[in-house]
């Protein structure tokens, strides 16, 4: 198992979009923003109907991957904090 971990994140690094699947007009980095805001949302939906994806492809890649990413981590679920009170009698 430990030896496989290795593996499998040198993997993940080298994943890359295929360059020719990017087309003029493909999805940027608002576009990104606004799929990473609409996340918990897309999901839902995209479990009964299949024609909904949480992530568009293709895209410009990495523009739209930081916005994707600034739109569910920064703005989006990720940013939502827990509440705490505390109660002193």
């Amino acid at each position: 198992m430990t030896l496989a971990l290795p593996g499998c994140i040198k993997t993940a690094c080298v994943a890359t979009q295929d360059p020719h699947a990017v087309v003029a007009g493909a999805p940027g980095f608002l576009s990104g923003l606004w799929h990473g805001l609409i996340f918990p949302l897309a999901w839902i939906v995209s479990l009964f109907a299949h024609n909904v994806a949480v992530y568009s492809v293709p895209n410009n890649g990495g523009w739209y991957d930081f916005g994707y990413f600034l739109g569910i981590v920064v703005f989006g679920v990720g940013a939502k904090r827990g509440h705490s009170r505390v109660m002193r009698r």
